[in-house]
């Protein structure tokens, strides 16, 4: 045998130990399991009271302030040069915000809040709608908090 037979051996040997020791698993053995069965949880009862709300975000400055704010400081920079450029920059970015937020709090929207007496006696409140209108004694089903007028 001569050397380049001996070293192409070698090679090949490395190569499949390597390829051999990637499949291996060591301790902790992963164990498999079935996904957790989820339940859906369903109510029935009757339409007590609908209530309507404001939807109003909880931020203190919302999406409309920052798109505001970029506009005017993009139109204001526009306006003059050096010293006057960067006041109108200023001054854009101030009144777009202003003005974006001004907007965003005209957008809100009207939520619901539906309170159900339950046929097992208790009460809930539950503000996501599916599909129809509802009524005050209107008969309904609650599926993950979500209510259903039922036929």
């Amino acid at each position: 045998m001569n050397l380049t037979t001996l070293r192409l051996g070698g090679i090949a040997l490395i190569a499949a130990g390597v390829l051999a020791g990637g499949c291996a698993y060591y301790e902790p053995y992963p164990v498999y399991e079935q996904r957790p069965v989820v339940t859906q949880r369903t109510e029935y009862g009757v339409v007590e009271a609908i209530q309507m709300y404001q939807g109003a975000s909880s931020a203190p400055i919302g999406l409309g302030a920052i798109i505001g704010g970029i506009a005017g400081g993009v139109i204001g920079h526009q306006i003059g040069g050096g010293t006057g450029q960067t006041v109108a920059t200023i001054a854009g970015a101030l009144g777009g915000a202003a003005v974006g937020h001004q907007v965003e709090k005209q957008n809100t929207t009207d939520r619901y809040r539906v309170i159900v007496r339950l046929d097992s006696g208790g009460s809930v409140a539950v503000s996501e709608v599916g599909e129809g209108e509802l009524r005050v004694g209107d008969r309904v089903k609650i599926v993950n908090n979500r209510v259903y007028r039922t036929r």
